[in-house]
């Protein structure tokens, strides 16, 4: 980009600025990683499958370039693409059968809450699994087992097809890898699904989930959490279950048991399964973040303390597949990034948000949708391929985490109840911070955009390196441009578009230089990633 472009581009932001609303916030920004920062994963964005529709997913008899495409990108901002676990409800409805190839499924009837109902029932074969070998090369997996039909020979059946599918030389030479098997999908619901009696408990369900663990890992060649395959534990659907509760239970000194690296549990803001009007103002809400994810500390501490790793299995922002003009809009973006970035300060190692097809709150639609994802109505033309608002909150999280592999996290404290802040650091050194404004600019508000200044103080640090810090004088920033909240597209990422036919971005790349002693501002429903 020339140099008379880029000033023009800079006047143009600062006019765009000066026609807003403006306040000021002063944020300290320590140059050194704090005692109380976080180790970030390369995949804190991770993705969880509805297995019903993992091959138009992955592709069946090639792969799925759009879904290939759409994972590369991440890939390439952390070198390591997301983690997929492929499981959820329809996990538990999963048979294997030697005389089927990939899969057979049957599909209740659409309606208007449900566009893209979940199978009732889902028959697969072996090479269902080895489809595994069309996601982007490095991918680790976590697969999912039925609990739910509580028969042993098919969980043992489906390790059996998983291994063996890994084992295989076409998944091999794709260097996509298993690393975990889940053994049952919120065994805290079955009580109210009709998978357990009304009056089934935790204290059954441990010996129950022990006697198919049990068989299913010795299937599987699973001996300990210190191989290369282990057991995803839990998989709860929040607190009906803890994970708490079954450490005391003694879970963990069981065999399988003893297998168990990571627990796992799901998360929501709220259900839409029977309908409702959800606000995206209260749900672009910093405090409700907070509230959805602390409920959790007392869970992640527990499970630290047995040396495990926790992770947020299945979540997103809405559940039975997210609320129209909430999960599919531009405002659900801010809140993806504020809920994974405040998700890794307390501790959570990765975020799976869950995807299926046709599904509100997808960060990618990977196939062709013939009806409508909000109401089911026909759709004429189709809609191609394509990602939806949530994917650029992807792209600033990880370009936020880096590629070292090293980096850290803390939240920056932030005098403004709309306004998130984050810092990452790499061999203990300040390199980017983040900031969200939630505060949600409707295609309804009127008057002037509110714009909040962001004066930077550098602390925590030697008076050498902080003299040091200011002594660069300027910085480079990126954003995340929205038009309106409630919009449904037409975002961009630091000038780049990603809604394009084949998710590789078009139009040029835009990078701002941020003078230290003048600070940034950010618009109301906007984020930006500063890089020192």
């Amino acid at each position: 980009m020339g140099r008379a472009h880029l000033r023009l581009l800079f006047a143009a932001l600062a006019l765009s600025v000066s026609a807003c609303s403006v306040s000021a916030i002063n944020v300290s920004l320590p140059i050194s990683a704090p005692g109380n920062s976080q180790g970030l994963f390369p995949t804190l964005l991770s993705f969880s499958i509805e297995q019903d529709r993992w091959p138009d997913w992955a592709g069946t008899w090639a792969r799925n370039e759009f879904t290939h495409n759409a994972l590369s990108n991440y890939a390439a901002l952390t070198g390591q693409p997301p983690n997929i676990r492929v499981g959820a409800d329809s996990e538990d409805h999963t048979f294997w059968s030697p005389t089927v190839t990939i899969e057979e499924a049957s599909f209740p009837p659409p309606n208007s809450v449900t566009p893209y109902p979940e199978a009732t029932s889902i028959t697969v074969g072996d090479a269902y699994y080895t489809l595994s070998r069309f996601l982007p090369r490095g991918t680790r997996m976590t697969w999912g087992v039925n609990l739910g039909a509580d028969n042993v020979t098919n969980a043992v059946n489906m390790a059996k097809a998983i291994v063996g599918a890994f084992r295989s030389w076409s998944v091999q030479a794709s260097g996509v890898v298993l690393e975990r098997i889940e053994i049952g999908n919120e065994a805290d619901l079955y009580k109210n699904n009709g998978l357990r009696p009304s009056n089934w408990t935790v204290e059954e369900y441990v010996p129950d989930w022990i006697s198919v663990a049990g068989p299913v890992a010795e299937a599987a060649g699973i001996s300990g959490r210190d191989g290369p395959v282990t057991l995803q534990g839990a998989a709860f659907a929040g607190q009906g279950f803890t994970p708490r509760e079954i450490f005391d239970l003694g879970i963990l000194d069981s065999a399988p048991g003893k297998a168990i690296s990571v627990i796992s549990q799901h998360r929501y803001s709220a259900a839409f399964c029977n309908g409702g009007d959800f606000p995206l103002i209260s749900f672009m809400s910093k405090a409700n973040v907070r509230g959805n994810l602390t409920v959790f500390e007392a869970d992640i501490a527990a499970t630290q303390a047995k040396g495990l790793l926790y992770i947020l299995g299945e979540t997103n922002s809405i559940a039975c597949h997210g609320a129209p003009g909430v999960s599919n809009t531009a405002g659900a973006a801010l809140w993806a990034i504020d809920y994974t970035l405040q998700a890794a300060t307390l501790g959570i190692k990765e975020t799976y948000f869950h995807e299926g097809v046709g599904y509100k709150y997808n960060f990618i639609q990977p196939i062709t949708l013939n009806r409508s994802t909000i109401d089911g109505s026909p759709l004429n033309p189709p809609s191609p391929p394509h990602v939806q608002p949530s994917y650029y909150a992807g792209l600033l999280i990880n370009t936020f985490i880096g590629s070292t592999k090293t980096s850290q996290i803390v939240e920056l404290s932030v005098d403004d109840s709309n306004v998130s802040g984050y810092a990452a650091f790499e061999q203990d050194k300040l390199v980017r911070v983040a900031f969200i404004n939630l505060n949600a600019w409707l295609l309804s508000s009127t008057g002037d955009r509110p714009s909040v200044h962001i004066d930077l103080d550098f602390a925590q640090g030697a008076t050498a390196d902080i003299d040091a810090f200011w002594h660069k004088g300027s910085a480079t920033a990126r954003r995340i441009i929205i038009d309106h909240a409630d919009d449904t597209a037409n975002l961009t990422w630091a000038g780049q578009s990603y809604e394009t036919p084949d998710a590789h971005p078009a139009g040029r790349l835009v990078l701002e230089h941020v003078s230290l002693s003048e600070g940034i501002d950010l618009r109301a429903t906007e984020a930006v990633l500063i890089s020192f």
